[in-house]
């Protein structure tokens, strides 16, 4: 069977809730899933603490997705294996979160000067349970405002960098979230890294982290080569994903579109020790 090791659910910009995600991987037959929530552990947490955590067949790996400062890339680093408990790793996440609120705020202002008719209210409505509110909710409102045809397009007009409404936020230094991880016990891999779109930069990174994310839906086989090469090269671990939201904004539209195989996935699955697995 397969595994998928870089899935979100709707504790930050994912539409399914954890209960929902880990339900459809049993159904599909995923032996592994990794929830690798953007700026949160809540996901892994609300599984965790409602006694969902165990589910025979479906070997849960958690995780989360950190982005780090760049002054022109987006750099994602998913830290695997990670205590979801510990403090270092929890006031990193408050701090990038109470960030994240604050440029939320100063999007919609700039988007109604704008005269674009988008409310907090509206972006809060789609987002729902999560507290990690990003561009992601308001394109999705503006979508669903007709502003927009989607997502996409009011990231490249609207929400991207050198748009009109993009909004710098406080993020980490990438030595700033590795040490994090580490400090949480888990294992730091660099996300997409096709997506940094930068490859001198992908292998100074390389330099730094656990492992690479070779496997990515939209890596094209020679992008999947180099960086499998590249991770060989600095003795890495090697993973992969869908990045599944469950929104066909995104790669993939079902889980189980695209996966990476037991041998590869296993490598990052620890039992948690507490639970009668």
């Amino acid at each position: 069977m397969a595994g998928d090791l870089h899935t979100h659910t709707y504790f930050s910009d994912g539409s399914y809730s954890p209960e929902m995600l880990v339900a459809e991987a049993k159904k599909i037959g995923l032996h592994y899933l990794g929830i690798t929530d953007h700026d949160t552990v809540d996901g892994v947490r609300h599984l965790y603490e409602n006694g969902l955590y165990s589910v025979r067949g479906v070997n849960i790996v958690p995780g989360v997705e950190l982005s780090a400062n760049h002054p022109d890339r987006d750099i994602h680093i998913v830290g695997y294996n990670i205590d979801i408990y510990n403090e270092a790793l929890l006031e990193m996440i408050d701090k990038i979160t109470e960030a994240r609120w604050e440029r939320f705020s100063e999007i919609i202002k700039i988007l109604q000067i704008k005269k674009y008719n988008i409310r907090e209210a509206d972006v809060l409505k789609i987002a729902g349970t999560t507290r990690s509110v990003g561009r992601a909710h308001i394109a999705r409102t503006l979508v669903k405002l007709g502003a927009f045809k989607s997502v996409r397009e009011a990231f490249e007009k609207m929400l991207g960098k050198g748009t009109p409404a993009y909004v710098p936020r406080y993020l980490p230094e990438v030595d700033e979230v590795i040490d994090v991880i580490h400090q949480a016990g888990g294992k730091a891999v660099l996300a997409h890294p096709k997506l940094v779109g930068d490859d001198d930069l992908v292998e100074e990174l390389c330099k730094k982290i656990d492992g690479l994310e070779v496997y990515y839906p939209c890596h094209r086989p020679e992008d999947t080569q180099n960086y499998y090469l590249l991770a060989k090269k600095y003795d890495l671990l090697i993973t992969g994903g869908s990045d599944f939201h469950g929104t066909s904004s995104r790669f993939v539209k079902e889980l189980g579109e695209f996966t990476i195989s037991d041998t590869l996935a296993e490598k990052f699955y620890v039992a948690p020790p507490d639970l009668n697995l």
